[in-house]
């Protein structure tokens, strides 16, 4: 998952940011509400981790205006040191999905995290996957599209899987790099080898592409029609 952290304290961001990528996730990060809520604007993201205490604006007015303004529905943990009842009460009216008390243990945390997004994202946990004729069974590495097998090697395939898990969004180059290469990717553009073998196997021997790039930013796997 694509998740952003806003949160004013450093040594917490950057704790949490290691903690989630070691899970597989990539981040984001703001140290004010300003920030936070123009990224949350600009940017689409699979989930939210969201202090209270911020400067520029507070927790809760960048939930508000997440919700009512930007309109966005990402689902969103409120992370703080306020632990009254009334606090929590105000959390959930600003529209957060769930309210986590400093201090916590990060395996809570992360159950929390996993909770939201399978209740928000199912296809995110799904075993068999499929984004328009194109068919992903995980249990068997078996690809169809419009009912004819794909064979794709390993690389292509990890690449595959996460595209179709995020088809709600557009994949940022960073997220593959890291998916492939953690934080060691190599100097050349092999991103770029992979992804062109991808869409020989996928696209190219049907009439409607299904792997697109979205210059500047990263890739989408869908119908020209969703975007």
């Amino acid at each position: 998952m694509n998740i952003l952290i806003i949160e004013d304290s450093d040594d917490l961001t950057l704790n949490l940011c290691e903690f989630l990528e070691q899970k597989g996730h990539t981040t984001d990060a703001a140290a004010d509400g300003v920030t936070g809520l123009h990224l949350i604007t600009v940017n689409d993201y699979d989930l939210i981790i969201l202090d209270l205490s911020l400067p520029g604006l507070d927790g809760l007015e960048v939930c508000r205006q997440m919700r009512q303004v930007a309109r966005k529905s990402t689902p969103t943990l409120m992370l703080t040191g306020r632990d009254t009842l009334q606090d929590k009460l105000a959390g959930f009216d600003s529209g957060a999905d769930d309210y986590l008390v400093k201090p916590f243990e990060l395996l809570e945390l992360n159950a929390r995290v996993n909770a939201l997004a399978m209740r928000a994202h199912p296809e995110l946990h799904a075993r068999v996957l499929k984004v328009d004729d194109l068919v992903l069974n995980l249990d068997t590495f078996e690809v169809e599209r419009a009912g004819k097998k794909v064979t794709l090697p390993r690389v292509a395939l990890k690449i595959l899987e996460l595209l179709m898990r995020n088809s709600h969004r557009v994949v940022r180059r960073q997220e593959l790099e890291y998916l492939l290469w953690q934080d060691d990717p190599p100097d050349s553009d092999a991103l770029r080898t992979h992804l062109h073998g991808l869409r020989k196997a996928v696209d190219k021997p049907f009439p409607v592409a299904l792997v697109h790039t979205v210059h500047g930013i990263g890739y989408r796997l869908c119908r020209n029609d969703a975007e």
